[in-house]
This record gives structure tokens, C-alpha cells and sequence, in this order.
């Protein structure tokens, strides 16, 4: 007798790709998914953690019901409960905060972006909260802020690689990133960019590591790790000095030439090569071959976002880009053109779906990171100012219409301008509230410490730096509500767990990267009682009487509100699978840049007046003077966040097939620096800075500098009953107290460390 197969269209999200895939089905279980060759996106390509999938979806360990506390924080006992007395639960608590101590004592904290991140953020700003937080300060907040503040688009360029105008790049600079070996980035896949990678006539590869591409490249710059700013602005230098810029695009359609040209002078090759560890002659040969070998694409990692010089590194690459002619021409960095015909629910795009205007204005003051939250909690309990707010709050929701067209006349730098100063942020440019500051006001109690705290597709004690103290801060919350696959360490901290479906799960219209188009997303099972966050989200909120932000009665009513101006519903839009919209080159000729003066920023007087740097400027990591102390008793300089095909970030150490293929967490150390500290190949060594040490297996390599070591990221063991998460997990090397001063970010990938053998008898420095 023959089985009953199907194979279903889909689009994957076990990392950021979104590749479309066929899922097989046999008999009703899914059995396999395979790449579509027939797709624009992905054109066939399927990382293994794609093809995973169906491991992730029936793993014995999946959590398949809500479950709530019965024995001590951490100590991982659990009564089972259903859904109606889980989000009972959390309603009354939500409720009863916002009556009594105001909606700022809840906070809502997720990891990556990921497809509940519109509407999650929705839900804060519909409550009242301003403590929405998440890691975008060290992953792609500060390229983010570094485009609105040059081009006016919060869509980040990305490489011409899907040849709608016919062509690839010439020559592709792969800055901070190793794309090919970790599945998708940014909307783009492996398989895409390596097939441009090997068309192109000039690849240069600016990496601390050798990484397949940097083995294979025209030019590799082995850069010292943080030290990315430098050589941006030293590029800068020789293509102004060399005359190699194009003449007619900053002519026509830059602003602050002349500035920049003053600004650069001094960073010389030279001066760069002392602190990048890159000779001037290599510096001077790469940026002569991005400029000259054109059209010419750069794509970034958030090796650019981990550093206290992230925003004005990025920045710095931005004017690369603008200075030679490279945006939005053919085979260029391209600004995608998004789909017109469905109402997009990507932030980036339709920042409406977020509902910014929703949050009471008095409210933004009152974020634990703004310097201004205690006297604004002072000012607001102030005879007659409830009033006069509540007043004005219900004004603005009646003008919610009229204010949101408003905005969107207001160009993107003016916007965060705005809200920077609303909020008072320490860090002007975080598009959150800030994640170790966040955690240090828990602890601290200061300005104050929230009551809730809602995790929701993260793992911060395994992800997030300094993570005793945020055990310890997960310790002092009085109510904490975790959504996941899995119970993680950080669960365990957990009063109420909520199972999460995962995309074999879901409906969805998939558009958070992939602007120029929208796929769809087939759900095809369903385990247990997992029920999708966004469907959550959207019941709590109704429950908390918040309907007018949260006008649909479930998510899949939100989806066909997406299709309607296509005419289509979910199912007719499955069986199309893909609406795209055509590429338009040039379009800054028609309507210029969305920045005030309608051209690229390369000196932004919005930047000057927010007090910011408006010319991108390099900071060390770290002082000299904490140079020369540091580097006496840790010689070495740790790069961490090396990331795996495997996994995404600290997700799937729990599939078989992947962690066969990455049983165990690396520190990749050159063989001169293993050989002086009798360390060999395998063996298990101790990773020391001062703050705390892990463990990891070392691989003696060439592929990094004598004097650096890079560590993997996102490790925890979830076959052991504790979970081992400070045994391997590379925060807890990392404090939580230098931060780039514009937008908050971490210096997660230069830090002084020392490096000996684990193994009985062994060296221990």
C-alpha cells in the first residue's frame, strides 16, 4: 500500500534567511525539507539547519504545554496547567501593574530579530511600557542607524546578487562576515553569495580569521579584531588622496565633501596600519581596487556592531559606498524596492506596525535606561499631572491617524532625533532600552525595578553579556512569563513557561528582510499545544482591553489584512508563494535621498545637533593605559561571536544531526601560542579574562594571529541535567561596562585574555 505524500511550498526560519523550501509529508508527518530550486531567493539552497527542521519539530524535549513554578527559582519543578490559566495568570498580572505602579514596571525582552518582533514591540507601546528590550544595540542597530543617518533609509544596502538588472558585482568586499559558512544573513543565503563570490573578478575578505573565503579571496585584511573603524577611515583617506572618488555622484549627490576631505586627512594608512596590524601598502591596494573595479559591493556582519566604535565604523563604510558611486547601481549596494501591493509588517519598512505613536509621550522618559526616568516619575506623580496626561494621552489616541501620517512625512533621522530626545537615552542612537543597563536596574534598583518581565524567544543567560548578573536580576523580578522551544537555563528562572510553535507551525506572509518581496510561510503540523507568539500576543492584548491596537481577533486575521490589497487571502496567496516587486536602479535621481537635505549625509547636522559626531571617528576599544595593565597578565586578544553552519546563535544544541557535526565548543589559538602554553590540538583549555574563565576545545590553526584566539558563542549543554551554561558560554568573560557612547553597543569582540590547558597536571600560567 502506497503512503500518502504531499509536498507543501514554505519558506524556512530556522536562522534569518527565510530560503523557500518543499516540505515533504508522508502520511500527514513531515519527513523532510529539500531547497526549491524553482526560487528566486534561495534558488535550491538549504543549509543543514533547514534540513533539520522536521528534528526540531518532533524532538522528545519540545515543550508541547504551558507549565507553571512549583518548587524555587532555577530549581526546574513544574506543574502542568492549561492555556486559559496561563494567560489568565498573566492578564491579572499586566492588569493589576498597570493600575497600581504604571505600565513601565513591565518590560518585554526578546533575542535576534525574529517574526514576532512588530508585533511584540506593538504590545509595549499599546500597554504603555518603554522597557522593550533586545540585542539590537550589538546586532545590526548600529548599520541600521549608520543608513538612516547617510541615506535616510532604515534598509540597509545590500550586494546587487540576485541579478535583477542583469549583473553581480565586480568586485565584493565581505567586511566582518562569513555568510557562505553560517546558512543566511540579512535576507541572503550562502548559496546566492557564493555564486557571486565566484563570478566576481575582485573578492577582499576583512576578517581576524581565515575563513573559507578569506583562503580563497583576491586580497585577505587581517585586521586586528575592533579595529574595523580604522581601516574604513583610512580607505577614505587614499580614495579622497588617490582622486578615486566618483566625481559626478558626490558632486551632484552628497553633502559635506569638503568636511569629510578636512575630517580624513590625518587618517593615513599609516596611522592605520599601527593600529589594524594591515600594512599601509595592503590598505592602499584594497581601496584602490574598491574604487576602481566597479560596480563594487560591500557586505557587513555584526562584527561591525560588537565594538565602542560600532555606529561611526558603520558609518565610516556607509560613505565608502557613497563616495565611489556604488549605491543603488546595478551589481552595486542596492536599496531594495519593497512590495507595494501588501500592507508589510517589517519595521523597517512600516514602521506603523510597531505602534511608536501609541506609547504615552510622558512614557519614553520613564525607560530604566533614560537619564531622566527618576525626575520624570517625580514630575509625573506631581499635583494635577496625572490629569493633564491623561487627558493628553487620550487626545493622542484620537489623533493616532492624523499623527501617524505625520511622522511619516518627518525623514527617518528626524524621527530617531525625536524620539532620542523624548527618551534621554545614555546612548542617543539605541533603538531599544539597553540591554546590560537593563539588567543593572533590576539589581540595582535603580531608577527602578520592573515587576514583570515577558522573555520571549531568547536565552539571555546563555546570550547576553555578563550573564551572573543577569541570574541574578531574573532572581529579583517578582513575575517572569518565558516562550520557547525548549526549557533553557533561563526558564528555569521562569514562573510561567508558554510553548512556542515553530515555523512548520504557522501561517505567515514572510517579509522582515527580504524587502523586494513576500513568501509564504505553510503551517503543515502542529505538536502538542504550541501556539504561535503572535497569536499570544494579540489574545493578551485584547484581554487587557487594548483592541484598538490589536483590532484582529487572531494573527492569521492579521495576515489576510496584509493580502488584501492584492485581492488574495491566505490560501490563494500560498498556492502563489511569492510576490516580488521589480528592481528600479537610480531612484535617487528621480526623488533623491530621505535625509533633510535629500542627498547623502557624508557630515549630518542632525548627527552635530544630537551631539554626535556628523563625520565618522575611530575609538580604541580600550584605553592605552588599560592596554598596558591588561596585557601583562592577559597577552592575548579575544574575538568571540565565530559562528557555526550548525547553529543560530544558541540555538540547536539539542538536534542530533547538527551537534554531531559540532560536538563541542572551539577556541581556534595559533600554533605558536599553543605550543609556548603546551597546549595540543583536542585538548580542553581554560579561556581567562578578568572578569571570569570558561572552557572550550582547542583547534591549533594558522588561520588566526599568533597574539589573538577566537571562541565560538551560544554554548549550553542541554544534555546534562544543569544545562552547563557558564561551562562553555563565552559572556561570562565579558562586563557589562564599555559601551560605545552613540548607541550602547559592547566590546564583544576585543577583550584581553590568557589561554592554558584544562587537563589534569596541565600549565596554569
Amino acid at each position: 500500500m502506497n503512503k500518502m505524500k504531499e509536498i507543501v511550498p514554505s519558506t524556512c526560519r530556522m536562522c534569518h534567511g527565510g530560503c523557500q523550501v518543499n516540505v515533504h509529508l508522508e502520511e500527514g508527518r513531515v519527513v523532510k525539507v529539500t531547497g526549491n530550486p524553482e526560487s528566486v531567493v534561495s534558488k535550491g539552497y538549504l543549509c543543514p539547519k533547514g534540513a533539520a527542521s522536521p528534528e526540531l519539530l518532533y524532538h522528545p524535549d519540545r515543550l508541547t504545554h504551558p507549565l507553571r513554578r512549583i518548587g524555587a527559582r532555577g530549581e526546574n519543578k513544574w506543574e502542568r496547567i492549561s492555556w486559559e490559566e496561563a494567560i489568565q495568570e498573566i492578564v491579572e498580572k499586566l492588569a493589576h501593574i498597570k493600575q497600581t505602579v504604571g505600565p513601565q514596571y513591565f518590560a518585554l525582552l526578546h533575542g535576534t530579530t525574529r517574526p514576532y518582533v512588530d508585533m511584540a514591540s506593538r504590545f509595549c507601546n499599546a500597554y504603555g511600557t518603554p522597557n522593550y528590550v533586545n540585542v539590537a544595540h550589538n546586532c545590526m542597530g548600529p548599520r541600521t542607524m549608520a543608513s538612516v543617518f547617510t541615506i535616510g533609509s532604515m534598509v540597509a544596502p545590500v550586494p546587487d546578487v540576485y541579478e535583477p538588472g542583469g549583473i553581480t558585482p565586480k568586485c565584493i568586499v565581505l567586511w566582518g562576515s562569513n555568510v557562505t559558512e553560517i546558512g543566511s544573513a540579512q535576507g541572503m543565503n550562502a548559496g546566492i553569495m557564493k555564486r557571486a563570490l565566484i563570478a566576481a573578478e575582485k573578492v577582499i575578505v576583512i576578517d581576524p580569521r581565515r575563513t573559507k573565503e578569506a583562503g580563497r579571496s583576491s586580497q585577505w585584511l587581517q585586521i586586528m579584531p575592533g579595529s574595523d573603524g580604522a581601516l574604513a577611515l583610512a580607505m577614505i583617506h587614499v580614495i579622497i588622496a588617490e582622486d578615486l572618488i566618483d566625481h559626478e555622484f558626490v558632486r551632484d549627490y552628497t553633502v559635506g565633501y569638503s568636511e569629510l576631505l578636512a575630517h580624513v586627512g590625518e587618517y593615513s594608512p599609516e596611522w592605520a596600519e599601527k593600529i589594524t596590524g594591515v600594512s599601509a601598502e595592503q590598505i592602499r591596494l584594497a581601496a584602490r581596487t574598491y574604487a576602481s573595479v566597479r560596480p563594487a559591493a560591500i557586505y557587513w556582519g555584526s562584527a561591525i556592531d560588537a565594538s565602542k566604535c560600532s555606529f561611526q565604523t558603520a558609518r565610516a563604510i556607509m560613505i565608502l559606498r557613497a563616495i565611489t558611486g556604488n549605491i543603488d547601481v546595478p551589481g552595486g549596494d542596492i536599496i531594495p524596492v519593497p512590495v507595494t501591493n501588501v500592507k508589510l509588517k517589517s519595521q523597517f519598512v512600516n514602521s506603523e506596525i510597531t505602534g511608536k505613536l501609541l506609547l504615552p509621550i510622558q512614557n519614553h522618559r520613564l525607560a530604566v535606561d533614560s537619564i531622566a526616568a527618576k525626575k520624570q516619575s517625580e514630575f509625573l506623580s506631581g499635583k494635577g499631572m496625572a490629569s493633564t496626561f491623561k487627558f493628553l494621552n487620550v487626545l493622542q489616541k484620537k489623533a493616532y491617524p492624523l499623527l501617524t501620517k505625520l511622522s511619516a512625512k518627518k525623514t527617518p533621522a528626524a524621527q530617531l532625533k525625536t524620539l532620542s530626545k523624548l527618551r534621554t537615552s545614555k546612548y542617543p542612537l539605541c533603538p531599544v532600552t539597553h540591554p546590560p543597563t537593563f539588567w543593572k536596574s533590576i539589581t540595582a534598583n535603580d531608577p527602578y525595578r520592573v515587576q514583570a518581565l515577558w522573555i520571549m524567544g531568547s536565552n539571555p543567560l546563555v546570550t547576553m553579556t555578563d550573564p551572573l548578573e543577569t541570574e541574578k536580576a531574573l532572581k529579583l523580578v517578582d513575575f517572569v512569563v518565558v516562550s520557547d522551544f525548549f526549557l533553557t537555563p533561563t526558564a528555569h528562572y521562569a514562573d510561567i513557561v508558554l510553548p512556542a510553535s515553530m515555523w512548520l507551525e504557522q501561517d505567515d506572509v514572510v517579509n522582515t528582510f527580504e524587502q523586494w518581496c513576500v513568501t509564504n510561510r505553510k503551517k503543515v503540523a502542529q505538536i502538542g499545544e504550541t501556539r504561535d507568539d503572535r497569536d499570544v500576543l494579540i489574545e493578551i492584548a485584547r484581554k487587557l482591553k487594548l483592541e484598538k491596537a490589536f483590532p484582529w481577533e487572531n494573527y492569521r486575521a492579521f495576515v489576510d489584512e496584509m493580502l488584501e490589497p492584492a485581492n488574495l487571502d491566505f490560501d490563494s496567496f500560498s498556492n502563489k508563494q511569492i510576490i516580488q516587486e521589480k528592481m528600479r536602479y537610480l531612484k535617487y535621481r528621480e526623488q533623491g535621498f530621505n535625509t533633510p537635505s535629500k542627498k547623502v549625509e557624508l557630515f549630518s547636522t542632525t548627527l552635530l545637533d544630537m551631539n554626535i559626531s556628523p563625520v565618522p571617528v575611530y575609538r580604541a576599544a580600550v584605553s592605552s593605559g588599560a592596554v598596558v595593565q591588561s596585557r601583562d597578565k592577559y597577552p592575548l586578544l579575544l574575538t568571540s561571536g565565530a559562528k557555526s553552519m550548525m547553529f543560530f546563535h544558541s540555538e540547536g544544541r539539542q538536534i542530533k544531526s547538527l551537534r554531531k557535526n559540532n560536538p563541542d565548543p572551539i577556541l581556534e589559538i595559533n600554533h605558536s601560542a599553543a605550543a609556548s602554553r603546551g597546549i595540543n590540538d583536542g585538548d580542553w583549555v581554560y579561556i581567562e579574562t578578568p572578569a571570569c574563565r570558561v572552557k572550550m576545545k582547542a583547534r591549533i590553526t594558522d588561520a588566526v594571529l599568533p597574539e589573538v584566539v577566537s571562541a565560538a558563542h551560544g554554548w549550553w549543554f542541554p544534555e546534562t541535567p544543569d544545562y552547563g551554561w557558564q561551562k562553555s558560554n563565552i559572556n561570562m568573560l565579558f562586563t557589562a561596562d564599555n559601551f560605545d557612547p552613540d548607541v550602547g553597543s559592547e566590546c564583544l569582540r576585543s577583550v584581553f585574555c590568557e589561554v592554558y590547558s584544562a587537563m589534569p597536571g596541565a600549565w596554569e600560567g
